[in-house]
């Protein structure tokens, strides 16, 4: 679909690269030319996919653990990045949310998906674009948000709430940052399955079955080609005029009036627990894995 050089000479970051989408995209940037930085809390995870990266690509990934909820920890990063060779690409991917009632959610709870995905999204964005101001360079941002930016959703109170910021700070800083050559859009995806998120947001495999399909038009899944196709498209140059816009790639199943969580009203308070206990699994396995 692309040329194979579209992004040869941009050095590109992704926060949580490791895994799910960050992996995705990041690989798919690999095979059109550009160098990476990945970030994220697992350095282990890390490092496999810059190796599974480069064993395809004759490009560079440098890894980096990241606890992107610490301003501190992300300017000093940033830092360290500019010192070795400038940024042209962000992608504000990393992220994190899970399903419960709004009445069941602790302040810790909030603060859990809000610290990364709102606290932490403005961080490294901040961190990165008041370089390219200050150094006189181009740069381009993607943030990853959800569809529910436009409606809402129930039972992800914190990640809706988070990520509807992100959406109005898009819109924002493309007004600000424009000047500064500067171009910021985002992407609500519909659903791409992958296994940390899903450990998540279907822990008991409500998410899983042909009837989770039925408010999606096109009846399917995203193709994760076509999410890193969106993503390579606004990455390259060429339309540097679209700006400000965060960009649905659902089948148009927001439009139909899908795309939240709704149809978890249907679960009863005491199935709740069970969901509660496994969702803590999915993440006491990944603090396992996780480097600090």
């Amino acid at each position: 679909m692309f040329k194979k050089d579209l992004l040869k000479g941009k050095r590109i970051l992704v926060t949580g690269g490791g895994t799910g989408l960050g992996k995705e995209m990041s690989t798919h940037f690999a095979s059109l030319g550009a160098d990476l930085v990945i970030c994220g809390r697992r350095l282990n995870v890390l490092d496999e996919t810059a190796e599974l990266i480069k064993s395809k690509y004759d490009v560079e990934v440098k890894t980096h653990p990241l606890d992107i909820r610490s301003y501190q920890d992300v300017d000093d990063f940033i830092g360290e990045i500019f010192e070795e060779k400038p940024l042209y690409g962000l992608v504000n991917n990393a992220a994190g949310n899970f399903i419960s009632p709004t009445k069941m959610l602790s302040p810790r709870g909030f603060d859990a998906i809000a610290n990364i995905v709102f606290h932490g999204t403005f961080y490294v964005t901040h961190a990165v674009g008041t370089r390219w101001i200050k150094q006189g360079l181009k740069g381009n941002i993607i943030s990853i948000l959800a569809t529910w930016v436009w409606t809402g959703s129930p039972y992800v109170v914190p990640s809706a709430m988070s990520k509807t910021a992100i959406h109005a700070m898009t819109k924002s800083l493309a007004v600000e940052w424009g000047p500064n050559n500067i171009k910021i859009n985002a992407i609500a995806p519909g659903p791409f399955p992958t296994e940390g998120a899903w450990a998540r947001l279907s822990p008991q495999g409500q998410l899983d079955n042909d009837e989770s399909y039925t408010s999606i038009p096109m009846g399917r899944a995203g193709d994760m080609s076509e999410l890193q196709n969106l993503a390579s498209f606004l990455m390259a140059d060429g339309c540097d005029y679209l700006t400000g816009q965060t960009i649905g790639i659902d089948g148009a199943q927001y439009l139909s009036g899908g795309g939240t969580f709704s149809g978890l009203s249907k679960v009863k308070d005491s199935d709740w627990e069970a969901i509660k206990d496994t969702i803590k699994t999915a993440n006491e396995k990944d603090k396992a894995n996780r480097s600090t």
